[in-house]
């Protein structure tokens, strides 16, 4: 019988630490991770906005992540406001829409900074439009030496270019920063399914799914562009609910959680 495709085995990096759950002496599967927060992540229950006891949650779950021993990256969304059917009335240039929404996402970074380090944890944003009041200029070594010095790293503003979702700047940053794990925080869904579970009561959840078969169902969990090159880089991606208890760190411990999304 074939081993099945877990986050374990998919990319295993074990290293000696405890588990403060359990008291078992099992670490972190992956030693750096980039987590992708979508800004419908950290509405919670409002439907626009930001909801502060789930970025407060969020924030203490990723603390507790980072005193595993992995280095945290976030990639923070957030660049919607001016794409797809909200803004019907108001037309405005894709580019300019884009550039609005790379701005949505430096606003939400800062709101994840002020929520983590009310939790004790040392952050940095790096933003990839220029804004040096309120963030660094994203450069790819500084970002590493930040994450080796233990420091939590927030990346803003998606690549700097138009046409380009955050996701596909998660894909980019993992890449760029050797990550081994993009952690994709979803908004009460817990994975992939074959339908929206929102809607479609008979949608089934895949318990893991290559990118192209993603692709070719249209599942809508990625964009194309990025799927790409997550699976060029065989970067594995863990799709689950981001307000469920205790997911990120039992994910980053090899469990079972949300939906492996994996290349091949």
């Amino acid at each position: 019988m074939p081993t099945p495709k877990t986050a374990a085995n998919v990319n295993a990096k074990v290293s000696a630490k405890a588990n403060p759950k359990t008291g078992d002496v099992h670490g972190p599967v992956y030693k750096r991770i980039v987590l992708k927060l979508s800004g419908e992540s950290l509405q919670g229950p409002l439907s626009s906005g930001i909801h502060a006891e789930t970025v407060a949650g969020i924030a203490q779950e990723l603390k507790e992540v980072n005193a595993l021993g992995v280095q945290v990256a976030i990639m923070v969304g957030g660049g919607n406001i001016f794409r797809g059917g909200r803004q019907k009335a108001f037309t405005i240039d894709r580019a300019t829409g884009d550039y609005m929404g790379m701005l949505a996402t430096v606003l939400n970074a800062l709101a994840v900074q002020e929520a983590l380090e009310r939790n004790g944890a040392d952050t940095r944003v790096l933003s990839a439009i220029d804004v040096r009041e309120v963030a660094e200029p994203y450069i790819r070594r500084r970002a590493v030496r930040h994450l080796e010095k233990g420091r939590i790293v927030i990346f803003a503003a998606g690549t700097g270019n138009p046409f380009f979702t955050s996701d596909t700047a998660a894909a980019l940053r993992s890449a760029e920063i050797d990550a081994e794990v993009i952690l994709m925080g979803k908004n009460k869904v817990d994975g992939v399914y074959s339908g929206d579970p929102r809607t479609d009561k008979s949608a089934k959840k895949y318990d893991d799914i290559g990118y192209r078969d993603l692709l070719e169902k249209r599942l809508g969990i990625m964009d194309a562009t990025a799927a790409a090159l997550a699976e060029d880089r065989k970067m594995p991606t863990i799709v689950f609910d981001v307000s469920e208890k205790d997911a990120m760190v039992r994910a980053v411990l090899g469990e079972q959680v949300g939906t492996l999304v994996h290349a091949g």
